[in-house]
C-alpha cells in the first residue's frame, strides 16, 4: 500500500480527531464522504474506518478529561439509551420515508439548530457559584476561561432524550455520528456548558460506535492499514484539539461547531439532489 495513502488517510484522521475531540460530533461526517470520494474506498470498509476512530477519539477524549469532570456519565449513559433505541427504530423509518426527504428535512434542521447557536454566540450555561446544587443530572467542571470551578443544571431532560432518540435515528438512516445533533440540543436548549456537552457527547459516541464495529468486524470490513493510519491520526489530531479546546473561548467553539453544521447541511441538500 502506498505510503502517500496511508498518510491521506492519516491526515484525515487527525481533522476526524481533533473534531471529534473539540466539538464531540464525531469526525465521521468528514471522514467517510474522504474515504469514499477522495480515496474510492468501499462504503462499508469507509464506515468500519470511521466507527473505530470514533472509538479512539471516545477513548483520546475520556483520558484526556480527566481530572476536569467535563463528562457527565449520568447524563451520558441516560441519553445513550434514547439513542440506542433510535438507533433500531431506524430501519423502519427508512422503509417509511424516501431517502431524499430524509436528507431535506436534516439539512433544513441543521440550517435551524445553526442559527440558534449562533444568535447564543455569548450566552454560557454556567452557575459561577461552585458550591451551588447541579441537580440530579447536572455537573461541575473546572472551566479554564473562567478559571475556577462552574456549576450547571441540566433543563428539558424529556427534550434532551427525544433529541437523543432522533439522533440514533438519523446516525443509523444516514450514517453520520449523532453528536451533530445532540451537542448544539444539549447546549442551545437543555442548559449544557458547550465544553460539557461536547465530551459527553464524545463519550456517548464512542459507547455507539463500540456495537457497531463489532459487527463490521466480524463481517470482514475492516482494512486494518486504513484503521491503523486513522486511528494513528485520530490520536494525534484528538490530542492537539483537547489541547486547543482547553484554551479556546466558548464563542470560538460555537462559530465552528455552526460551521460544521452548515457544511452538514449543504451536504445533505446535495445527496438530496442526486
Amino acid at each position: 500500500m502506498p505510503v502517500s495513502l496511508i498518510a491521506a488517510v492519516m491526515a484525515a484522521g487527525a481533522v476526524a480527531g481533533g473534531l471529534g475531540a473539540l466539538l464531540g460530533i464525531g469526525g465521521g461526517v468528514f471522514l467517510v464522504p474522504f474515504l469514499t470520494l477522495a480515496l474510492d474506498l468501499p462504503i462499508r470498509q469507509a464506515l468500519s474506518t470511521s466507527l473505530l476512530t470514533v472509538i479512539a477519539t471516545s477513548s483520546s477524549v475520556s483520558a484526556g478529561t480527566t481530572g476536569r469532570r467535563l463528562i457527565n456519565i449520568r447524563l451520558g449513559m441516560t441519553l445513550e439509551v434514547a439513542t440506542a433505541a433510535g438507533g433500531l427504530v431506524g430501519g423502519i423509518t427508512a422503509y417509511l420515508l424516501p431517502a431524499s426527504s430524509l436528507y431535506v428535512v436534516f439539512g433544513c434542521t441543521m440550517l435551524l439548530i445553526a442559527g440558534v447557536q449562533l444568535s447564543r454566540l455569548n450566552v454560557r450555561n454556567v452557575i459561577v457559584d461552585s458550591n451551588a446544587d447541579p441537580g440530579k443530572y447536572g455537573g461541575r467542571f473546572h472551566d479554564d476561561e473562567s478559571g475556577g470551578d462552574v456549576v450547571y443544571r441540566v433543563k428539558r431532560l424529556p427534550l434532551a432524550l427525544g433529541g437523543s432518540f432522533v439522533a440514533g435515528n438519523v446516525s443509523s438512516l444516514l450514517g453520520i455520528g449523532g453528536g451533530v445533533l445532540k451537542v448544539p440540543l444539549l447546549n442551545a436548549w437543555c442548559g449544557v456548558p458547550l465544553r460539557a456537552a461536547a465530551a459527553t457527547s464524545a463519550f456517548m459516541i464512542g459507547v455507539t460506535a463500540a456495537s457497531g464495529a463489532v459487527i463490521y468486524y466480524g463481517s470482514g470490513d475492516v482494512v486494518a492499514p486504513f484503521a491503523a493510519a486513522a486511528i494513528l491520526g485520530v490520536r494525534i489530531g484528538s490530542t492537539a484539539a483537547l489541547r486547543i479546546g482547553a484554551r479556546a473561548k466558548v464563542r470560538h467553539m460555537k462559530l465552528l461547531l455552526s460551521a460544521v453544521m452548515l457544511v452538514v447541511a449543504v451536504l445533505m441538500f446535495v445527496r438530496a439532489a442526486r
